[in-house]
């Protein structure tokens, strides 16, 4: 179902379990104004439509001893489809590698890398990802610090 229509209550119900996807149902319930049952059927319809993709903890990861974030923009030498495959099945192999996007613009790929340091950044760099040989360029830049990380999507703007 390419993209279902979600009512008042489907909205209701996203927002509640990305605010706390521990939430029994019973509590779900009460909160969207449904019984148990109708609560659960369309949580589980939600599910199958693919609107909920699954269910996660947010780990801190300086608490596990990864507290730098590494923005890494890659320009490849050559764009054909076999190539961006390649890419692509490389970076899922990386535990470091975060977040991948495929881009727009002067870059093809924006990466969010998470390591210890900037020794463990280059090694990543001088093991993996300079071993590609369709990579022409990274650019690389630090983040000092997190402003905001969300695991929402604003469901009020997507619903029409």
């Amino acid at each position: 179902m390419p993209n279902p229509k979600l009512d008042d209550i489907d909205c209701r119900i996203v927002q509640a379990l990305q605010a706390d996807g521990r939430m029994s149902i019973l509590d779900l319930a009460a909160q969207v104004g449904l019984s148990p049952s109708p609560c659960a059927r369309r949580v589980r319809l939600l599910e199958e439509a693919g609107v909920i993709k699954g269910y996660v903890a947010v780990i801190d990861q300086e608490k596990l001893g990864l507290p730098v974030s590494v923005f890494a923009s890659i320009k490849l030498e050559r764009q054909r489809e076999e190539e961006l495959d390649r890419f692509g099945a490389a970076v899922q192999r990386w535990p470091e590698v975060a977040d991948c996007y495929l881009m727009t613009g002067q870059r093809d790929y924006l990466l969010r890398i998470i390591v210890s340091d900037l020794a463990a950044y280059e090694r990543f760099l001088k093991d993996k990802l300079t071993r590609l040989d369709n990579v022409a360029s990274i650019e690389s830049s630090f983040a000092l610090g997190q402003v905001k990380r969300s695991f929402s999507v604003p469901v009020e703007l997507g619903v029409s």
